[in-house]
C-alpha cells in the first residue's frame, strides 16, 4: 500500500457502516449485587437494540409503546438472560427474571430487567458471560457495575472481550484503570463523528493560506506547532466538560448533544472549503471540544457508579481517549506533509474529503435533531 492510498484510507475510510455509527454507540448498563450465594441483578437495555434483535413495535407504526413492550416480558428476558452467564466458585448460577421496568437514560428508553441469581455459594471470584447483541452489532458495548463486600468493580463487556473474571476479595483499581483505558481508546476509534471532526481540523494544518488557495506549507516545524495547538485545545475542552458531565455537575440533552457534534463536524469541514478561519483554528477546536466532552461522558454518566469508581473510570476513560487520539494524528501528519504538494492532498483529500465530510455531516445532523433514519448504509 502507498502512502498516498494510507492517507486517502485515514480520511475517507471513516464513512459509516451503519446505522449505529450515526448515532451514540449501543451500551447497555448491567448492574450485580452479592450478598453471600445469591446475586441481585439489574439490566438496562436500549428498547431500540431490543427492537432490532426480535422485534417489538407490533403495529409497525415506528414507535415502542408499554404496551407493546409489556406484551413481550417473557422475549425479553428470555432473550437476554440467555445471553449472559455466571460462574461462581461453587458453580453456574441459575438466573430468573424478577421484574420489568422502563427507564429513561440520556440517548433514550431502555427496557429495566430485575433478576436474581442463585449460584450456590460465590466464594472469592465470579466469572461473567456477555453475549447480548455481538451477533449483529460487533461495536456493541455492556458497561457492567458489581458489588461485593464493600468493593465495587466496574468493566467493560465487547466481542473480544466477552468473558471477564472478578476476584471479589481484591481490590480492583488497576483492572479497573487498563480496562477503562481501553474502552477510551476503542471509543474515539469507532467514533466516527469524533474522528472526522479532528481529521477535519488537520487537514489545513500542512498548508498554508495564500492567494485566495491553500498552497503546501514549506516547513514540517510549523505544521507540527499549529496540530499540537489543535489538538491540545480539543483535549483541555473535551477533558472539562467530560469530568463535569460524568460527575453530574452538567448535563444536556443527548439529541442536543450529539446535533451539535455533527454541526460541529459540518463546520469544521466547511472552513477547509471556505476558509474563514485561519489562524485561530485551535480556539475553533476548544470551542467544539467542550461539546465533544458531553458526548464521550453519556457512557460514564450513565453508567451511575459510585464516586471513588467514577473517578477511576473518568481519568483513565480520559487517558484512553488521548492515546487513541495521539494515534490517529501520528499517523495522519507525517502522511500528509508528505503528499501536501501533489494534487491527491490538495484535490483529492483536501477538497474531496471535505466535501464528503460536510455531506455526512449533514445528514447526521437531520438525523439526530429530526430523529431520523437516513444512512443505512
Amino acid at each position: 500500500m502507498t502512502a498516498a492510498q494510507l492517507l486517502l484510507g485515514l480520511v475517507l475510510a471513516s464513512a459509516p457502516l451503519g446505522q449505529a455509527q450515526a448515532h451514540k454507540p449501543s451500551d447497555s448498563y448491567l448492574a450485580l449485587r452479592i450478598d453471600g450465594a445469591h446475586v441481585a441483578g439489574q439490566w438496562d437495555i436500549a428498547v431500540r437494540d431490543l427492537e432490532a434483535a426480535i422485534g417489538l413495535d407490533s403495529d409497525g407504526d415506528g414507535e415502542v409503546t408499554w404496551g407493546e413492550l409489556k406484551s413481550r416480558h417473557a422475549d425479553i428476558a428470555a432473550y437476554a438472560l440467555a445471553r449472559l452467564a455466571l460462574q461462581a466458585d461453587a458453580g453456574p448460577c441459575t438466573l430468573r427474571a424478577a421484574e420489568h421496568l422502563l427507564d429513561h437514560h440520556s440517548d433514550g428508553a431502555y427496557a429495566v430487567l430485575r433478576f436474581q441469581a442463585d449460584c450456590g455459594g460465590t466464594g472469592d471470584a465470579l466469572e461473567i458471560r456477555y453475549s447480548l447483541f455481538f451477533d449483529f452489532d460487533a461495536q456493541h458495548k455492556g458497561l457492567l457495575r458489581l458489588e461485593a463486600q464493600g468493593q465495587t468493580h466496574t468493566a467493560a463487556f465487547a466481542a473480544d472481550r466477552a468473558t471477564q473474571r472478578f476476584e471479589l476479595r481484591r481490590a480492583s483499581v488497576l483492572e479497573q484503570f487498563l480496562s477503562f483505558t481501553r474502552e477510551g481508546v476503542w471509543h474515539i476509534w469507532i467514533g466516527v463523528d469524533h474522528i472526522l471532526f479532528i481529521v477535519s481540523l488537520l487537514l489545513p494544518a500542512v498548508l498554508t493560506f495564500g492567494y485566495r488557495r491553500w498552497q503546501p506549507a514549506p516547513r514540517f516545524a510549523p505544521a507540527f506547532w499549529d496540530t499540537f495547538k489543535v489538538v491540545t485545545a480539543f483535549t483541555v475542552a473535551h477533558s472539562v466538560t467530560l469530568s463535569l458531565a460524568a460527575l453530574g455537575v452538567i448535563s444536556l440533552p443527548s439529541r442536543l448533544v450529539e446535533s451539535a457534534i455533527a454541526a460541529s463536524v459540518a463546520l469544521a469541514a466547511a472552513n477547509n472549503l471556505l476558509p474563514l478561519v485561519r489562524a485561530g483554528r485551535w480556539l475553533v477546536a476548544f470551542v467544539f471540544g467542550l461539546i465533544h466532552g458531553f458526548g464521550f461522558a453519556s457512557v460514564l454518566a450513565d453508567l451511575g457508579l459510585p464516586k471513588e469508581s467514577l473517578l477511576v473510570a473518568l481519568v483513565s476513560f480520559n487517558l484512553g481517549v488521548e492515546i487513541g487520539q495521539l494515534v490517529i494524528v501520528s499517523l495522519f501528519l507525517p502522511l500528509a506533509f508528505a503528499l501536501r504538494a501533489t494534487w491527491l492532498y490538495q484535490r483529492l483529500v483536501m477538497t474531496g474529503g471535505s466535501v464528503a465530510v460536510v455531506v455526512i455531516a449533514l445528514i447526521w445532523l437531520a438525523e439526530r435533531a429530526l430523529n431520523l433514519k437516513i444512512l443505512n448504509i
